[in-house]
């Protein structure tokens, strides 16, 4: 059976760009532009050459080595020929591979934004495509608020859709701009596309997620016939996002109802490595990953409660909808006041630790993580204090320093120039090898104040530290007054790239920093060793 061929069309760079607080830099989108081309994306759109310098210099060079390099702009404007549209010429211009123009496909906007009659922007669609196509550039349109601007005058949005496919547009795109039409309404309105004259495979969805719904817009999108799908690596984008590739992707893959029928050109190899694409694109963004994500989340493939833990451990089947490796994900069985022993064993198993059912530290680790649950502690967020407890218990952690004291002191006073400033020092003893160090150490507040301080002076492990940083900090009350108890976790990082979190509680939100401070150095010393030694064994 002949499999229709899904095209996949990524709008990070530019329509991901209208995130708040996203802003790439040339760099940025050199970096993104070689994942998303390495991964097997067919389209990359870059940007907007001529709407700002960093488009305009990313597109001085072809920046995709398989995919299709893209840059997005208008038609030209009513009243001018191509050639005296700047914004035109710079598009002709670009070094991309292709050119996607965004046309008014509601009566309205043409009216309101544009300022021209209908037939005029029919004109201006049709001499661009052309335009673009004399240039030697794959040439598409998206028809901008198109199931809107067909809501209100379908006849006008088909208009602007036939007049691109007719003028030779290789793609036309039917955008969900405002995001608000339910699947139903663009199923039906893809096949009344169709029905005009526009096959189904030069049709694009480009759907937003204001209604939380841009993943099924986009497939039932494909449902109707499209056969370009376009969206952003995790979602972003403007307002609530752009339909997520990195969910459409496995579905399109692994789901029968649409592996059957189509192909993506992205092989069983390399959506092993969606996880990894999607995090490290997180990691750009300066922003941890969602835990909940669909097929990639640290959550998507998780357990806790412990009758479906068992059942999991026996057959994964029961309770995953495809196997988390196909996708580069983790199975993982967390550890919580809600699991059994079945939890509990396979949690230590995937870090290397067997324990026999019968053996009574099981039980004591069992006991005292449910009681240290009840007080606060959050294992399932904190699995490097999880297996810390647990070695501990087990007996196979090295005292490799001991906290003699630690004082932090915040004081607030005028400086020499007579500005109000806000100081934090924080002093630690620790006994290494019998010999008592002390460190002072300044810091952006006290928790930072502490956390140089304590790894100021670590003697003959100093070395071993250098490379350790604070990444996130992270802190809860988990109940209510000044008095309440505080849960602090911190993901600390190193240099080969690892990450891990770990955890404190107390009445006392210093006391429960340095915990998870603490846990973190020993937690790293440990797998240290752990290193040096498989290094040694190979």
């Amino acid at each position: 059976m002949t499999r229709d061929r899904i095209y996949l069309f990524d709008t990070t760079l530019r329509d991901g760009q209208q995130t708040p607080g996203v802003d790439f830099s040339v760099e940025d989108k050199i970096s993104i532009a070689t994942m998303l081309d390495n991964f097997g994306f067919d389209y990359v759109e870059g940007g907007y050459p001529g709407a700002n310098p960093t488009d305009t210099k990313f597109f001085e060079k072809k920046r995709t080595a398989r995919s299709k390099f893209v840059a997005f702009g208008m038609t030209k404007r009513a009243g001018i020929s191509v050639s005296n549209d700047p914004g035109m010429s710079l598009l002709l211009q670009a070094k991309s591979d292709a050119i996607c123009l965004v046309a008014k496909s509601w009566d309205y906007h043409v009216k309101v934004a544009l300022g021209c009659t209908n037939d005029e922007n029919l004109e201006c669609i049709a001499q661009s495509v052309e335009a673009v196509i004399a240039s030697g550039k794959e040439a598409m349109i998206d028809c901008e608020h198109f199931f809107d601007g067909y809501k209100a005058n379908p006849d006008y949005a088909l208009a602007c859709a036939t007049t691109a496919y007719e003028a030779g547009a290789r793609w036309v795109v039917l955008c969900d701009t405002n995001g608000g039409t339910q699947p139903s309404e663009i199923r039906d309105i893809v096949t009344a596309v169709i029905a005009a004259g526009v096959p189904g495979d030069r049709l694009g969805i480009h759907a937003h997620n204001d209604t939380g719904q841009a993943v099924a817009n986009s497939l039932a999108a494909i449902e109707a016939g499209v056969r370009q799908v376009q969206g952003t690596l995790n979602g972003i984008g403007e307002r609530c996002g752009n339909a997520n590739l990195v969910t459409i992707l496995p579905t399109l893959v692994l789901k029968p109802a649409y592996a059957d029928r189509f192909d993506t050109g992205v092989d069983a190899d390399k959506l092993q490595g969606l996880t990894s694409l999607s995090h490290a694109f997180d990691e750009m963004l300066n922003r941890s990953p969602d835990h909940q994500a669909p097929y990639v989340g640290a959550s998507a493939f998780a357990t806790k409660a412990g009758i479906h833990a068992s059942a999991l451990l026996k057959d994964p089947r029961t309770y995953e909808h495809v196997p988390p490796e196909s996708v580069g994900n983790l199975r993982k069985v967390m550890v919580s006041d809600q699991g059994g022993k079945s939890n509990f064993l396979n949690a230590l198993k995937r870090r290397g630790i067997v324990v026999p059912k019968d053996d009574p530290r099981l039980d004591q680790l069992i006991s005292e993580v449910k009681e240290r649950e009840a007080s606060g502690y959050a294992y399932e967020g904190a699995d490097a204090s999880f297996e810390m407890l647990a070695r501990r218990i087990l007996g196979s952690v090295p005292d490799f320093f001991k906290v003699e004291s630690f004082r932090v002191m915040v004081e607030r006073r005028f400086d020499a120039n007579g500005q109000l400033k806000t100081v934090s020092e924080a002093v630690v003893k620790l006994i290494i090898d019998g010999l008592e160090t002390m460190s002072v150490a300044e810091g952006h507040g006290p928790v930072n104040a502490l956390d140089v301080a304590l790894r100021k002076d670590l003697g003959k492990y100093q070395s071993e530290i250098a490379d350790l940083e604070l990444v996130d900090y992270k802190v809860r009350i988990l109940n209510g007054g000044t008095e309440a108890i505080t849960r602090v976790l911190i993901e600390s990082a190193d240099g080969a790239g690892a990450r891990w979190w770990t955890v404190g509680v107390s009445d006392n939100i210093i006391d429960a920093s340095f915990q998870a401070l603490m846990d973190s150095i020993v937690y790293k010393l440990m797998k240290n060793r752990e290193q040096a030694g498989q290094a040694a064994a190979e």
